[in-house]
């Protein structure tokens, strides 16, 4: 396994991690006791975990739709300038 692979795993795993203790707090906080928090805790994070999954795209999608609206087409034109 090379350097970068074994970074981006710890990188991953801290993220998942974070958000399953985080989950878990916050259904602690709102009076979930006993193997429910477990439920609710895996349930939050799948679903931040989802956003997130949906949210990169979208955001690559909308950063290429931006660029190609403001910068011009042929090399010669003045690009559109937002007022």
């Amino acid at each position: 396994m090379s350097q970068q692979t074994k970074i981006l795993v710890t990188l991953s795993v801290v993220l998942i991690v974070s958000i399953i203790l985080t989950s878990a707090g916050v259904a602690y906080a709102g009076g979930v006791r006993g193997i429910g928090i477990l439920g609710v805790s895996f349930f939050l994070t799948f679903g931040i975990l989802l956003v997130l999954a949906q949210l990169i795209p979208a955001g690559i999608l909308l950063s290429t739709m931006v660029a190609t609206t403001l910068t011009p087409s042929r090399r010669h034109e003045m690009p559109i300038r937002a007022s």
